[in-house]
């Protein structure tokens, strides 16, 4: 045997030697994957003699990119391992090479997120485009969606820079205006974003014959990790690479398919054999990650989907440690199980950085967060700040203690936020009066209100905004307080119009623990006290400590594991999100829960909490605790069956919903109940107009109810 095929089991052995044609490789989470395509890699160069100048091999990120190339350097004993790249990096290579034909330079810039939002910012002024209307995320989405159908080459080629700012003047649909207005500002520096990086490779591979016959002679062997994730155009592009030579080699798992909204396609891996009649198909289900206990939960779940290779990951190893669910009453003891699960494992002897804790979206973070700070836990959190770091956190926070305090950080933070034409040169002005006089600079600026240089600017509003509160803030609820400020600073309109989505979801979450806050604190409620237990979480230590507790996203974790994982907030409406409305956006939520279970090792603890959310609705345990085998876990408290039966009941009516399936039809004479006017006759049902004429207990007149209502027999 090949020194290459050591330590390899019967599946990857099969992975490494089939070479030639099409291979479809299946690999289950923790299988071994990478390791299969760094030694197919190796097995190429060394037992082949194939030339690393021969080979392309894609993954999806720069880390796992990273990480392939550093084992194939090891076990190659060489720095050159050609194209082992991301799929865009691949296309800055070729684009280096071949963009000459569409007239670019090849110094072109490649954009960041950053630049692309100030390109977006520049379009929206001189478009004059709502950003309440369309936010920056639905505008990156529907420039993208044009782009992945390749409707911007013909305009980057036939146009110069002058008849695309024409066309962009000119344009009347505001999707239009936002496209044109984008491609303009891109052309005018000769810069690319990452659809572009794809979109102008496979153009000129498409376009060019003899950039495409060289790029097919070049590359030999081309293999595809993540294939699960692919676009149409990734796809078409690694078609027509391996189109020559015929050696396509692709490996994947359908159900760690979680980016769809970024153009992924599951029906490619799914379909790859019956596009490929004579492709070799390997399934890869040798689990070396998780425990015995973990994979049951893990394969309990995903059976639920139907758009999958049907597999159950085998495990490789035992454990006695069950797959703990717990059921806790509010968010705050939800989190301090957690706390208390952490702890009992540090006092096993395990270490902080053992221990990492997933969730849906980053605002679930935040009672988690409020608890490890109180106990003073070191953490760390991945991609994302800390809750009561974020701008608009602290922004908020801010506003409220200038009610009680004024002070001076307070106030240099906000005073122009939203905009009141506050700047450098005021402030300035406004320091020294209060250094002088020795007072704070709130009190030198209503001291100097009437001063020409202040009365020029939106001070005074300022001004007539705290002094306002300040006299009333004691009349108000917490949670009215805060929404008044909001209102009346301008600052929640601000946020609106930025079109920044994930910070007025951050703002909804501190609404949501304010609210939580006056639950439990009841009649002590003051806004001294809340400010006061804010200013404990903020201020602790928050230098980056090597032994930390990790916090992130699911799809943050996705392609890492940990020894202990937690996941929490596994309620409806968070995980599966509320936004899910088709069968294929549920089965995607449920890919991600399966992510996240298999990133596990050692053990696994899920959690959710009941409680009321600020819409009114109620939060009931997540579909992906109900749709586990309950053997395979081990609830820390019994549910109520009532309870049981009414999140179950909810949760069928919303996959009802999801699935297109109307409510029940009801004939005239039914007695029926309305969840808002409660028991009423059915008096007439009428088809053309799709009601019903109910005469409701205690109302004078009848009403028309949609067929679209869920009514219930009474």
């Amino acid at each position: 045997m090949s020194d290459t095929l050591q330590g390899l089991n019967e599946e990857q052995v099969k992975a490494v030697t089939n070479t030639e044609g099409y291979v479809r490789v299946v690999a289950g989470a923790g299988s071994g994957k990478t390791k299969a395509l760094t030694h197919r890699y190796v097995y190429l160069v060394n037992d082949v003699g194939i030339a690393t100048e021969n080979i392309l091999c894609v993954t999806f990120t720069n880390k796992a990119a990273n990480e392939m190339r550093k084992r194939i350097r090891t076990m190659i004993g060489d720095q050159d391992t050609g194209m082992v790249c991301t799929f865009h990096g691949f296309c800055v290579q070729l684009l280096r090479e071949d963009i000459h034909t569409m007239n670019y330079p090849d110094n072109f810039l490649v954009m960041d997120e950053e630049d692309m939002k100030a390109v977006l910012h520049n379009v929206y002024e001189q478009g004059h485009i709502d950003s309440r209307e369309i936010t920056y995320s639905m505008a990156e989405e529907l420039i993208s969606i044009r782009k992945n159908r390749m409707e911007h080459i013909e305009y980057i080629l036939r146009l110069n820079t002058q008849e695309l700012k024409e066309k962009f003047l000119t344009a009347v649909n505001k999707e239009d205006i936002l496209f044109y207005g984008y491609l303009y500002e891109q052309k005018k520096a000769y810069a690319l974003d990452y659809d572009d990086l794809i979109t102008f490779s496979f153009y000129i591979l498409d376009s060019f014959k003899d950039k495409r016959e060289k790029w097919q002679n070049r590359l030999q062997y081309v293999m595809v990790d993540e294939f699960q994730d692919v676009s149409a155009t990734q796809y078409e592009m690694a078609e027509l690479l391996s189109a020559y030579h015929g050696n396509l080699f692709i490996v994947g798992d359908p159900d760690q398919t979680i980016y769809t909204w970024r153009g992924a396609n599951i029906e490619y891996i799914l379909n790859f054999k019956a596009t490929h009649p004579d492709c070799t198909d390997i399934i890869m289900d040798q689990n070396y990650r998780s425990s015995e206990n973990i994979l049951n939960v893990s394969n309990s779940l995903i059976a639920n989907n139907k758009k999958r290779v049907d597999k159950k990951l085998k495990p490789t190893k035992g454990s006695t440690v069950p797959v703990i669910y717990n059921h806790a009453k509010t968010t705050e003891q939800e989190a301090k199980w957690i706390l208390g699960q952490i702890n009992k494992l540090i006092e096993a002897g395990h270490k902080y950085n053992d221990c990492t804790i997933l969730y849906r979206a980053h605002h679930v973070s935040r009672s988690i967060e409020e608890v490890l700070l109180n106990a003073q836990i070191p953490y760390v959190i991945y991609s994302g700040v800390s809750f009561y770091n974020r701008r608009e956190i602290k922004d908020c926070i801010c506003y409220l203690r200038m009610l009680i305090f004024e002070d001076d950080m307070s106030f240099k933070r906000i005073i122009n936020v939203p905009r009141r034409n506050f700047g450098k040169k005021r402030m300035e002005f406004l320091e020294k009066y209060a250094e002088a006089h020795g007072m704070k600079l709130y009190e030198a600026l209503v001291d100097n209100l009437d001063n020409p240089l202040i009365a020029s600017s939106k001070a005074g509003e300022f001004v007539e905004l705290i002094d306002g509160y300040k006299r009333s803030f004691k009349m108000f609820k917490l949670t009215d307080l805060l929404q008044g400020i909001l209102n009346d600073s301008g600052y929640e309109t601000m946020l609106r119009t930025s079109g920044d989505d994930s910070r007025l979801e951050n703002l909804a979450e501190l609404k949501q623990a304010v609210f939580d806050y006056e639950k439990s604190a009841g009649e002590e409620t003051s806004l001294a006290d809340y400010l006061q237990r804010i200013s404990l979480l903020t201020n602790l230590d928050k230098e980056e400590k090597k032994d930390a507790v990790k916090m992130m996203t699911i799809h943050t974790a996705k392609g890492l594991e940990f020894p202990y994982v937690f996941v929490c907030g596994m309620n409806e409406g968070i995980f599966p999100s509320k936004h899910v409305d088709s069968e294929d956006a549920l089965e995607e939520e449920r890919r991600l829960a399966y992510v996240a279970y298999t990133r596990a090792e050692n053990a696994l603890f899920l959690s959710d909490a009941e409680g009321v959310n600020l819409d009114g609705s109620y939060r009931y345990p997540s579909r992906f605790i109900f749709n586990i085998d309950k053997t395979y876990l081990e609830y820390t408290v019994e549910l109520e069956q009532k309870f049981v039966e009414s999140a179950k009941s909810f949760i069928q009516k919303n996959e009802e919903k999801i699935s297109g399936v109307l409510p029940e039809r009801f004939e005239a004479g039914t007695k029926v109940m309305h969840k808002l006017f409660g028991e009423g006759m059915i008096m007439e049902v009428n088809e053309n107009g799709g009601y019903y004429v109910i005469q409701f207990e205690g109302m004078k007149t009848a009403r028309n109810i949609s067929f679209k209502i869920e009514l219930e027999r009474a």
